[in-house]
């Protein structure tokens, strides 16, 4: 996880582009061969490679759940200093360089294995926040195993720089998962080290200028080096990985076969019922493929015969969907997916940082009925400070969430999606027969749910009862053909997202959702407005939170995007903007509206949070009628990641 997500995600694409690569380049052994001898798997129905991984199922208990917390907590929180902090203070200029060199020293005498010494975890009480977590409507937990930092946070048999022998001297995923299970919540762990190879390689190098220009950091050091130090015995490389003539292609395979040896230890000292990867596809392409299937079999053998079990992973194409849970980092989709996914997401930073604001529990809430409306579940990380503490404003957070369950967790847990995930600001939930209908706020007015009309493909029947999730009476309504329109009570149940409890309607099945949806149409003032989620996204699009501003990340000069229904009311001249952030100079897009098509360059707005409005131009509508828009890179050779929110087009004055 990371603040720099332009950073991260190059790195994410390079390491998605190798899998690609060394899957296809592997598929064919693997599926003559089985399982490489030296990466042994459980005995079981799963073989590591796709055709086979296809079998999965996700299981009753996942798709129930819709709520899980994280706790993203390792030794990187010591500093309370945020995200990325073992590889910044190697960054000469970073942040976290200047917050190290303050606060612990120059990296080449003091670096983050010395911060692994000083993680204690004094305060820790696992069950008291267990306990928090769950109140909080959390039906499992997720530890971090491991970061890219590569220190591992358990009993583990094959990495010496773990929490067991150095800092806490504690096996932190083991309490966690001890505690998770007393309390009746499934559990999940988290592993990130797979890209620790490169993500590491700055802690080998210098400062460029200053007094300690060319005085390398300590991530050169060798283990004979350690002897009278507090890490005698130790060796940095396992840590940082090898440096400069060490980082051979036997090296690298060492690292990749130590990787699969530690997460298979992982897998069976702790028995997940939830394992995620911080990577595209499969990490570390066979080693990756392999543990999958171990993970499964291992699962399908302690359930006897049962696959209880839940992998994430990220950047899966289309047709490898049915493998495992596919994963959103901080987005979403924004369509009901036929196969179960989650997000992933934070309130602040993924590590602690003492002086971020937190996101609001309105806004968290309200991304947790979108996701669940469209086969999600949300899994919401809750940093942990160093000493194994929250602090006031989480604890506030949490006591806020769990009031918002008490009252409206019925149309949540348990529920299976709606044919279509909502309209406007409504979103759908289905429980049996029963329809929950968020409104993700309180309406000012009577409102109107135009999906459920009288003559609707959607459902039949009547509707015998509407009642509003923490309102004791029936609420009145009428149906006609332009919808079901409910009253009001005076006094709102809570301060947003309500659920309404629609009875007597049941749902047809086999409509297509895109059948229904609905053209955007103009304002008043007779502007389109293209909104990120009313998007068709196309390859790794996904729908994120920047900010103020939903948006759409875009990371792959591949991908595209169009609003397939826009209705022009009248002819005429338009002009075309589009609402984008970018921390890259120069990047370019292209708008086709028919046979017209625009480009902008988005300029440098500083980072993916901050939005401008570029114009593209001038395009003449000839007849009233409806047109796709579509958007596409501009350039390939100089594309960069952005944000997109909108395009808007204005009748030209």
């Amino acid at each position: 996880m990371t603040r720099n997500v332009n950073i991260k995600k190059c790195l994410a694409l390079a390491g998605l582009l190798a899998a690609i690569l060394v899957t296809a380049r592997a598929a064919t052994a693997e599926e003559k061969l089985g399982p490489a001898a030296d990466l042994p798997i459980a005995p079981g129905p799963f073989q590591p490679t796709w055709e086979s991984l296809k079998q999965y199922k996700c299981p009753e208990w996942f798709r129930d759940a819709k709520f899980g917390i994280w706790a993203h907590w390792s030794a990187q929180c010591v500093p309370e200093d945020g995200d990325w902090y073992a590889r910044g203070i190697y960054e000469e200029g970073n942040s976290h360089y200047k917050y190290h060199l303050e606060h612990y020293g120059h990296p080449s005498k003091i670096g983050f294995k010395d911060i692994c010494n000083l993680w204690k975890a004094e305060k820790w009480q696992p069950e008291k926040l267990i306990q928090l977590y769950k109140r909080a409507g959390a039906k499992y937990f997720v530890a971090l195993a491991n970061h890219h930092c590569n220190f591992d946070c358990w009993d583990s048999k094959y990495q010496p720089w773990n929490a067991v022998n150095i800092g806490p001297k504690k096996d932190i995923v083991g309490t966690w998962a001890k505690a998770a299970r007393a309390s009746g919540l499934r559990f999940g762990v988290t592993v990130h080290c797979a890209r620790s190879w490169d993500w590491y390689d700055v802690a080998h190098g210098a400062d460029k200028h200053g007094p300690l220009a060319g005085v390398p950091y300590d991530g050169i050091l060798r283990k004979a080096d350690g002897q009278g130090q507090w890490w005698e015995g130790y060796d940095p490389a396992d840590l940082y990985c090898p440096h400069g003539p060490a980082r051979t292609a036997a090296a690298r395979q060492a690292y990749i076969d130590k990787w699969f040896n530690r997460t298979r230890d992982l897998i069976d000292k702790y028995d997940p019922d939830l394992l995620y990867f911080d990577d595209g596809m499969n990490p570390l392409g066979e080693a990756g493929m392999n543990i999958f299937a171990h993970f499964y079999n291992a699962n399908f053998r302690r359930h006897g015969g049962k696959l209880e079990a839940v992998l994430n992973t990220k950047g899966m194409p289309k047709p490898l969907l049915p493998c495992l849970v596919h994963d959103f980092e901080r987005g979403r989709s924004n369509r009901v997916e036929t196969y179960p996914w989650q997000t992933d997401t934070c309130i602040g930073e993924w590590h602690y940082h003492r002086d971020i604001e937190y996101r609001s529990v309105k806004e968290v809430v309200t991304e947790l009925v979108d996701i669940v409306s469209k086969n999600g579940n949300l899994l919401l990380n809750i940093p942990v400070r160093g000493d194994g503490t929250i602090d006031e404003r989480e604890v506030k957070f949490l006591e806020t969430l769990t009031q918002w369950m008490d009252v409206n967790g019925e149309g949540i847990f348990s529920t299976r999606p709606f044919t279509i995930y909502g309209e406007t600001s409504v979103r759908f939930t289905t429980k049996g027969d029963t329809l929950y209908a968020f409104f993700l706020g309180w309406p000012d007015k009577p409102l109107t749910i135009h999906a459920l009309a009288k003559g609707s493909p959607l459902v039949t029947g009547e509707v015998a009862e509407v009642r509003l999730l923490g309102h004791d009476a029936k609420l009145d309504f009428s149906r006609t053909e332009d919808g079901l329109t409910i009253a009001l009570p005076e006094k709102r149940p809570c301060d947003y997202a309500v659920a309404f409890k629609i009875s007597g309607l049941k749902v047809v099945p086999g409509v297509d959702p895109a059948d229904f949806s609905e053209p955007i149409k103009p304002a008043a003032n007779g502007c389109l407005q293209l909104d990120a989620d009313r998007a068709e996204l196309h390859g790794s699009l996904q729908l994120e939170n920047k900010g103020d501003e939903g948006s759409i990340g875009w990371y792959s000069s591949q991908d595209t995007a169009s609003w397939n229904k826009v209705k022009f009311m009248k002819p005429g001249d338009y002009d075309v903007e589009i609402v984008a952030a970018s921390p890259d100079e120069g990047v370019k897009l292209a708008v086709a509206i028919g046979d017209q098509e625009l480009v902008a360059v988005v300029t440098q707005t500083g980072d993916f949070a901050k939005f401008g409005t570029f114009a593209l131009g001038r395009i003449a509508v000839t007849q009233a009628r409806e047109f796709a828009v579509k958007l596409r890179a501009g350039d390939a050779r100089t594309w960069r990641p952005i944000s997109l929110s909108r395009i808007t087009l204005k009748p030209a004055k």
